[in-house]
């Protein structure tokens, strides 16, 4: 019997060396496999199951919080907006709607009934889909369960990496051991985030419909229940239309899933669900827009309430919103930003009418400044050695085939910097821009705050590159702080639970030009206010500004000082298109004049440093300096490029045309009133040497041999030196 089993022995061990290496090493590597799976498996299932003992109780998954509170205060103290989650009633299980819960389960996760918390067909979809958008940019999508998601709610952040994804799933099967699918579906739709700042269905339901959400027809669960994928893209009070749309694929994933028939999909008609509308918002929202996002580099804080203070100045903040209610011509939109000497931002206008428009015209839009960028062309000549008496020629030039004209059609031969400046004169401006350098221009926009590309074309004198109005306000601000870089800011402290996390520090180190350049420009620019352009900016105290048009009235602008408080105002249509009586000098000087009133009223008058010096008064000023005509006699292209064909060329309705007897011709410019028929008037002389305070006869008013010329025809326009105001 022993030779037997030795036999038998021998005889196995002869036929396992006869199996080739490979399949031996084969299946020794498949067994190593297999017991690596148990080993992982049973891991899995001890980190599952110890995950589930640490688990809250569902109560207190109902009591978690979500999201972050933010209360905002003024300057004073007083709270203007708050900001965070909003909650309903919460609702269990049974009072949810059977087609709000079908509906969720069908956009979000169909399987949902019967996976274990992850969905291994959802993964694997999900897989596939990554590797197809690999290089693309796109984020997978589609692999989170409404448990995975409940998870993520609850215990983990938004952050996407693969120790996220890991730690979401194991939590997902510890919540599927613990709770019931009744269970879960009912936190899920209760603290998912819906958009808005609403969490939960019921939240989203009072928001979007104005009711609860146990009243929801099939329509509103359908548009609830789109909402998730995307919040912003598709909440109703950011596009309807988009919100419609979304919610006619839920019905159609609904009818795949059985959850609905075909003909209870056609009975919704989504297209005539009523939104309810939405609560009143002031223009104090501009400016939270514009400073809360800056939360983020400022303070590391997620969950904490936050009590944010800012440098709002409520009463400046009326005062804004009505000068620019009250002065925007009809059919246009305003803006305005008032600085401080330290850079804090005290009031923010983006537009006449929050509700209706959220655009912040003010810091998002880009627009043409004209001749008020003629700011860094002057101070670049200051730098580099002009005074504001040096004598200059204003005589035809041409630069690179480009030859600027000035607005009243002549030159004046001889005068100085400060006439040029007061009264615009386009000419010297590109003098000055030639002699200096147009990279030396552009240079100085750039160090005084410019973030918009320049260009350096010539025409870039006359203001051919786009700005925000933020941008040129704070380089009026550092002139202004005598050459001392202002950087604008509207979060002065922020605290957590008592802790103050956040205090701004002002930094009065950065020095962009010699304080005596910065007196010599606000010495120019208080003439301009004085006796120039920019007339009807004046308040009573000292100012010091300059005002902008662009090509046929699309844009007006007036930037200014005084006090210690910088102001910027603009004015024009969002579609750029020409509004007849538009101009620097007219309705954005006059909204300087209402806010600035009224922002320094209490405030000591505060004197410049160099006296205002009248410029000289006999000489045929500019056409703005009359009646507020465009300041920028320059024709560029959509790139602000010059239009050169034999020099600058108009593009059409670029400017009024006129008849051989030099009546304007209706050329399609809207009105200050929405007429686009509206017909320019004569302005006589008399009337011209009047408001001038020049009641001298015209013909005794030249000087020895130097020509005078009669201004062209003007369009209509309110008159800038009484209480007349354009048609709102």
């Amino acid at each position: 019997m022993a030779r037997s089993s030795k036999a038998r022995s021998r005889a196995q061990s002869a036929r396992v060396s006869d199996k080739p290496l490979w399949r031996r090493r084969l299946v020794l590597l498949i067994r190593i496999g297999f017991g690596i799976a148990a080993l992982a498996l049973a891991a899995l299932a001890i980190t599952v199951y110890v995950t589930r003992a640490q688990l809250p109780s569902y109560e207190q998954l109902k009591s978690s919080p979500n999201g972050q509170m933010i209360r905002v205060h003024a300057a004073d103290g007083t709270v203007i907006v708050s900001l965070g989650p909003s909650y309903g009633d919460w609702l269990s299980y049974d009072q949810i709607p059977a087609v709000m819960r079908e509906a969720m389960i069908s956009v979000e996760d169909r399987r949902f009934r019967s996976h274990i918390g992850v969905d291994p067909i959802g993964m694997a979809r999900a897989i596939k889909l990554g590797i197809a958008n690999r290089g693309t940019g796109r984020r997978q999508q589609g692999a989170s369960t409404i448990t995975q998601q409940v998870a993520r709610t609850i215990f983990l952040s938004n952050k996407y990496d693969l120790g996220r994804k890991m730690r979401e799933g194991f939590l997902a099967l510890a919540l599927e051991r613990k709770f019931s699918k009744d269970e879960i579906l009912e936190l899920y739709l209760n603290k998912v985030y819906f958009g808005g700042g609403a969490y939960g269905i019921d939240a989203a339901s009072r928001k979007f419909f104005g009711h609860g959400a146990d009243h929801l027809t099939l329509a509103e669960a359908a548009i609830i229940a789109g909402l998730v994928k995307a919040p912003s893209v598709y909440s109703p009070t950011a596009d309807e239309a988009a919100a419609k749309d979304r919610a006619g694929v839920v019905l159609s994933l609904m009818q795949e899933t059985g959850a609905i028939t075909p003909q209870q999909a056609a009975d919704a008609d989504i297209q005539n669900v009523t939104f309810a509308p939405e609560p009143k918002q002031n223009s104090v929202r501009y400016f939270t827009d514009w400073a809360l996002p800056q939360l983020a580099t400022l303070i590391d804080e997620p969950s904490r309430p936050l009590e944010v203070w800012t440098t709002l100045d409520l009463g400046m903040q009326r005062a804004a919103d009505a000068a620019v209610r009250k002065n925007a011509p009809g059919g246009a939109q305003g803006a305005l930003v008032a600085i401080d000497r330290d850079g804090a931002v005290r009031a923010m206008v983006g537009g006449k009418d929050y509700v209706s428009s959220i655009y912040n015209r003010a810091t998002q839009a880009v627009r043409q400044p004209g001749s008020a960028f003629k700011l860094f062309v002057y101070l670049a000549a200051l730098e580099a050695g002009h005074k504001p008496d040096d004598s200059v020629v204003d005589e035809p030039i041409t630069i690179d085939g480009w030859s600027p004209r000035n607005d009243a059609r002549h030159n004046i031969g001889q005068t100085t910097l400060r006439t040029a400046f007061a009264y615009s004169i386009n000419t010297v401006a590109a003098k000055l821009g030639q002699q200096v350098g147009f990279s030396t221009v552009a240079d100085m926009a750039r160090r005084f705050g410019i973030t918009t590309p320049v260009n350096t074309h010539p025409s870039m004198v006359l203001g051919s590159s786009e700005v925000r109005l933020l941008d040129m306000t704070r380089a009026f601000a550092s002139v202004g702080n005598k050459g001392v870089a202002v950087t604008p800011y509207g979060i002065t402290k922020v605290t957590a639970g008592g802790e103050t996390i956040y205090t701004q520090q002002i930094d009065t180190s950065h020095v962009l030009v010699a304080p005596y350049v910065a007196a010599e420009m606000t010495d120019l620019l208080q003439t301009t206010v004085n006796t120039g352009t920019g007339k009807a900016a004046q308040i009573g105290r000292p100012v010091a500004g300059k005002t902008g048009t662009t090509t046929s009235s699309k844009d007006g602008w007036f930037l200014g000082f005084s006090s210690g408080l910088t102001t910027g105002v603009w004015m024009g249509r969002d579609d750029a298109k020409p509004i007849a009586g538009l101009h620097g000098g007219t309705a954005p000087a006059r909204a300087f004049h209402d806010f600035m009133a009224v922002a320094v009223a209490n405030r000591p008058v505060e004197q410049f440093e160099t006296q205002v010096t009248l410029p000289d008064m006999s000489i045929e000023p500019d056409e703005e300096s009359y009646f507020g005509g465009p300041d920028n006699g320059v024709f560029v292209d959509d790139d602000g490029n010059p239009a050169q064909s034999g020099g600058a060329q108009p593009r059409q309705n670029d400017r009024q045309r006129v008849d051989p007897d030099g009546n304007p011709i209706d050329d399609g410019i809207v009105a200050p009133d929405g007429d686009p028929q509206a017909k320019p008037e004569k302005l006589d002389q008399q009337w011209m040497d009047h408001v001038l305070g020049r009641d001298t006869p015209a013909q005794n008013r030249s000087r020895g041999d130097r020509p005078t010329a009669a201004p062209p025809p003007v369009r209509p326009q309110p008159d800038r030196y009484s209480d007349s105001r354009p048609n709102q």
